[in-house]
């Protein structure tokens, strides 16, 4: 089986300054991947590199073993949910905010029913009042499972998540985990937080652009 991910000697370089230097790996479906670093060490570069946000200064991104170009880059993003630490929810109200995809027209004739709106609100210990708050009344936290809400209404199968842990207390965390937990999903993530390294299955780690170390669970 072919990874869904794959980056071969990439570098990207902005402003003069080196973002990632010759980072190469491989990402198979359902698979859990963390990048860790010092900050600034290029663990968010990666992300947006895949997201085609930075232009390759060589190398290359496949995926689904497709090269990443500005012409396919669309493809990656319709399959993907990034979720970052303070997500913008893009609407005046959380219902809103969850439906705003589908406004779009690959997602047009999809959108999710009032119950189907429920049901994820209440996996992700949600109230069902929060549908009619203002997007910036509800907390850091609440943004995130919100967004993780609209990638699982939307059946994303692949999450770039930085640092979505951040903000969560240790109920509303291990409801995340346990939503991650599903073998269909596929996550490469910015983390920190030792739990949730410990639930990945490989651990790269950065310094100064590069790939240092790769570490598969169990494994030293």
């Amino acid at each position: 089986m072919p990874p869904i991910i794959r980056f071969d000697q990439v570098s990207v370089t902005a402003h003069e300054k080196t973002l990632l230097a010759n980072i190469s790996f491989r990402l198979f479906a359902g698979e859990k991947a963390v990048l860790c670093g010092k900050s600034g060490s290029g663990k968010s570069s990666v992300l947006r590199t895949l997201l085609g946000l930075h232009p390759l200064k060589s190398g290359m991104v496949y995926f689904q073993e497709n090269p990443l170009t500005p012409e396919s880059v669309q493809s990656i993003r319709s399959c993907t949910a990034y979720i970052g630490q303070e997500p913008i929810l893009g609407a005046e109200n959380v219902r809103e905010a969850l439906l705003l995809p589908f406004q779009f027209k690959i997602h047009r004739g999809h959108q999710p029913t009032e119950a189907q709106l429920i049901e994820v609100l209440q996996r992700l210990q949600l109230p069902e009042n929060i549908l009619d708050q203002d997007s910036n009344r509800i907390s850091g936290g609440e943004k995130q499972r919100i967004a993780l809400a609209r990638g699982m209404l939307l059946g994303k199968k692949l999450y770039l998540l930085d640092e979505v842990t951040s903000a969560l207390d240790a109920d509303s965390k291990q409801v995340v985990f346990d939503v991650f937990s599903d073998p269909q999903l596929t996550v490469l993530s910015v983390a920190h937080d030792p739990e949730w390294l410990e639930r990945c299955d490989i651990i790269f780690e950065l310094e100064a652009g590069r790939l240092t170390e790769v570490r598969r669970h169990g494994n030293t």
